[in-house]
Order: structure tokens, then C-alpha cells, then sequence
């Protein structure tokens, strides 16, 4: 626990200064933003600075920082370090300036980011990335909390049919109708979830496994059939809470609808970091479910005696939820399993829509251009759920592809941001670090992983540094060329 506490000090110290550093780097100004000079009336709409953090913080996080620091959780307290250097030496400084990229940009989506900066090929090829990465999490995002549901009453079909209909109205309705008036809400109830945890981690103070204790794959002592390596699976397993690709296609929603620059740090850098406090505090309450000494707390539920590690994400969320906060917190991780993927889901549509909608140069104040873009979008997204449900591994398969492509999309995102900071004469190393590392996680893991094509790690790992060395290589040459370019 000196190590959750510790962790936790640093994520609020990195927020008051790395986060000015970054925010230093960028130089908010009072120049008009998108939100007041292109205002619809529909996605681009000026609105309370509190809320616009609220529905921020619940657009990037949904289920992220809980399910995937449980899961991060098992390779031990590797997890901590990841999600405290990943948070804010990455994922806050990436939704920061992809966000602020944006307002500069006229509230521009990130396929136009990447374009400006990487050229027209770069940008074609993220667009069509964008849109397959949100229709991925979208249909999962339908699938999985009507699963949960249908324990509730009703069919896995009708669930689907439901939540398929509230994605839909809210992915049509102005961003201020539905989307603003009920995210503030859920927020604060995935936050309260949050306080309270560590409150009574703190009156309980679990005994849980150290930094000091050792870093290497804690998994491999108990179960010999865990077969993820540390690195790089434990980079792609905490993305929402270190750094997620997905954000780079949330922050614009909300830099449409701030009403000033400078609030940019709070709004972007500050909402990453609390979802890495999110995550931080899942990873500890799942370090004592899994590791606790002198036992570890899934000995407690008779439902996980002889599941371990292999219990899954939902059911840790509920057992310690009902368990350590009573009937409250039975309420709150049913909300918090259920409601944050479809808050998650309906704006990785909205985010699509506005993708397409942006590309094609189709307005979107009228009702009817909406629909002209969404329902083609929403009937490939059912065939995609129709194969889900019949397919008995439907789900493990899509969410599989998933994980990759989120943290692949981190990758375009990291090296965007790295061309522009040298465009503009910028300290670009604070992109360029994390840029080189992403892309050697994501290359990596597509070699090693028995998700992928699950090479011999002594095969797999080389080849892994080589791309690292290629991507140095590649950015070597360009920024050479660009400074003698800018000289001329």
C-alpha cells in the first residue's frame, strides 16, 4: 500500500508540473474558440467548463481504467508504474494536445490533424483506421453491458435492441440535449466509486505486493498457463489510464465546446490524470483480490475460490464493490459496468459521424445530413452484432483486435504531435519519447503475442528493436530534411 500511495502523490504532482511544462509548450491564448466562432447548435456548442470536464473524463474512461487496470493488475505492481509514467508522460500530454490541436484547427477531428501534419496518405489511412476502431468499440460497447443486463430480466437481443436505440437518438440530438445533461452525472458516480475505494483502502491498508517486491511478471508465480509477457502485453492491457488512442478522437468533442484555450490544461491534461487515479485505485484493489498476503481476497467469494486470476473484470468490479462499500457499491459497480461502456459507446458514434461528416465536407446542423451519414454507419455496425451474437467467440475476437488498434491509434496520434512540435519550433522530445516507445509496444506485440502471430520471443524481441531503430531512423531523415527545407 506505500507504493498505491506513493503513486497516487505522483499523479497529482505530475498534473501541477509536467502538466504546466506541457501546457507551457503549447501557449494557450485568448484567441475566439471553435465553440464561439463556429457555434451550430448541434456539436459545436459553448458550455460550462465543470461539465465539459465532467463529460470529458467519462468520454475517455467508461469501463477503461477499471477493466484494464484489474486485468494490468495480474502481471503485479508493474501496473502502478505504468499507469503513473504512462499518464503523465503520455496519455495527458497526448488528449492535451490532440485537444488543443483541435481548437487551433477549428475544432478539426483527428484524421484532419494528421493530415495537416503527415500529409494526405497519412490522413486517408487514419480516417479509415478512426472509423473502424470507434465501429469496433461501439458494437462491443452494445454487446457487453446488454450481457450484463440480461441477468437483470429481458434477452441478450432485447438489451441490444435497447441501448442500439438509445445510441442512435443520442448520436443525432445536440451534444447538449442528452450527452450534457446526463454524463455530468455518471461521472460523479464513477468518481464517488473511486473515493470511496480509497477510503477504505486506507482504513483497511491491504497488504499488497510492492515496487520494492520486484517487477517482473507476478502472474507466471501462481499460474503457469498465464501466458501474456509483461512487456509488451501489460502496455496494451492499461490503455484508458495510461494512454489510449480513443482519446484522440474524444478530446475534439469537447475542444467544440470550450469556451477558452487556457482552460485546456484542466479540461484535457487534468481529466487523463484523474482517470489515472481511477485506474491507479482499481489496480490496487485488484492487487489485494489477487495477490493480498496472507490471502488473497478471492479466497473470500466462494463464486471465485477456484477461478484466481481467471476471474473476470465485471465480477472483481461487483464482489469488491459490494463487498467493501455494502449495498451502495453493488449499485454503483452495476452502473459503472453497465452505464460507462454505453456513455463510452454512444460517443465513439457520434465521434464517427462527425469523422465521416468532417471528410466529406457534409455540414451537420440539418437533421437530415445526419442521418445521411448515420445509418449506413449504424447498419454495418448491426452486422457486425449480428455476427457477435452468433458467433460463440464473437466477442473475445473483436475486443482482441481492439486493444491493438486503440493503442496503434495512440501511435499516429504520438507522431502527429511530434511533427508539429517540430513545425514549430517546439521541444518535440516530449512526444517523440513516447512516440518511439508506443510503437515498439504495439510492433512487439503483434510479433510475441499468442494473439498475434505469436513468434518465439528470441525472434520476436529483435525484431521489436528494429522497428524502434527504424522509426528513429525514419524520423531522423525527415527532421533532417525539414530543417534545411525551413532553411532555404
Amino acid at each position: 500500500m506505500v507504493s498505491f500511495a506513493i503513486c497516487l502523490v505522483a499523479l497529482v504532482i505530475g498534473y501541477f508540473t509536467y502538466g504546466k511544462f506541457v501546457e507551457k509548450v503549447f501557449g494557450p491564448d485568448d484567441r475566439v474558440t471553435p465553440a464561439i466562432a463556429k457555434s451550430d447548435g448541434v456539436d459545436y456548442i459553448a458550455m460550462p467548463n465543470w461539465k465539459v470536464f465532467l463529460i470529458q473524463f467519462l468520454n475517455i474512461a467508461g469501463t477503461g481504467p477499471i477493466f484494464g487496470a484489474i486485468m494490468g493488475a495480474k502481471f503485479g505492481p508493474s501496473s502502478f508504474l505504468w499507469i503513473v509514467f504512462g499518464c503523465i508522460f503520455a496519455g495527458a500530454v497526448h488528449d492535451f494536445m490532440v485537444g488543443m490541436l483541435s481548437m487551433r484547427n477549428e475544432g478539426a477531428s483527428l484524421p484532419a490533424i494528421v493530415g495537416r501534419y503527415l500529409g494526405s496518405k497519412a490522413e486517408k489511412a487514419i480516417l479509415f483506421f478512426c472509423v473502424f476502431l470507434l465501429m469496433i468499440l461501439g458494437s462491443v460497447f452494445v454487446y457487453s453491458p446488454a450481457e450484463i443486463l440480461e441477468m437483470f430480466g429481458g434477452t441478450t437481443a432485447m438489451w441490444v435492441i435497447v441501448i442500439f436505440l438509445y445510441y442512435i437518438i443520442a448520436t443525432l440530438l445536440p451534444i447538449d440535449k442528452l450527452i450534457g445533461r446526463i454524463y455530468p452525472l455518471f461521472a460523479i458516480a464513477l468518481l464517488f466509486m473511486a473515493v470511496a475505494l480509497v477510503v477504505v483502502l486506507v482504513l483497511k491498508w491491504p497488504s499488497i505486493p510492492e515496487l520494492w517486491d520486484g517487477l517482473g511478471n507476478k502472474a507466471l508465480t501462481v499460474d503457469s498457463s498465464f501466458k501474456d509477457q509483461l512487456f509488451p502485453c501489460l502496455f496494451i492491457t492499461i490503455a484508458c489510464g495510461a494512454i489510449s488512442g480513443f482519446h484522440a478522437t474524444q478530446s475534439p468533442l469537447m475542444a467544440r465546446c470550450l469556451k477558452s484555450e487556457k482552460m485546456g490544461r484542466p479540461i484535457f491534461y487534468g481529466a487523463m490524470i484523474t482517470e489515472g487515479i481511477v485506474a491507479l485505485v482499481w489496480a490496487a484493489v485488484s492487487s489485494y483480490f489477487f495477490y493480498g498476503d496472507p490471502t488473497p481476497g478471492y479466497t473470500m467469494f466462494e463464486a471465485t475460490k477456484e477461478l484466481g486470476l481467471s476471474t473476470s473484470a465485471p465480477k472483481v468490479v461487483y464482489l469488491m464493490c459490494e463487498d467493501w462499500l455494502g449495498m451502495i457499491g453493488g449499485i454503483l459497480a452495476v452502473l459503472g459496468v453497465v452505464a460507462a461502456p454505453i456513455t463510452s459507446g454512444d460517443t465513439a458514434f457520434r465521434s464517427a459521424r462527425l469523422i465521416i461528416a468532417e471528410s466529406l465536407h457534409f455540414e451537420q446542423k440539418g437533421i437530415r445530413n445526419r442521418l445521411l451519414i448515420c445509418i449506413p454507419m449504424f447498419l454495418a455496425c448491426l452486422a457486425l452484432l449480428f455476427w457477435q451474437i452468433g458467433n460463440p467467440d464473437g466477442f473475445n475476437v473483436v475486443w482482441k483486435y481492439f486493444g491493438w488498434a486503440n493503442q496503434t491509434l495512440a501511435v499516429f496520434g504520438l507522431w502527429t504531435l511530434t511533427a508539429y512540435l517540430v513545425m514549430n519550433d517546439k521541444p518535440y522530445i516530449i512526444t517523440l519519447v513516447p512516440a518511439l516507445f508506443m510503437t515498439t509496444v504495439c510492433s512487439t506485440f503483434l510479433f510475441v503475442s499468442h494473439q498475434a502471430f505469436g513468434m518465439s520471443e528470441t525472434v520476436g524481441y529483435p525484431l521489436g528493436v528494429a522497428v524502434l531503430f527504424a522509426f528513429y531512423g525514419w524520423f531522423h531523415v525527415w527532421h533532417s530534411r525539414y530543417v534545411k527545407y525551413k532553411g532555404k
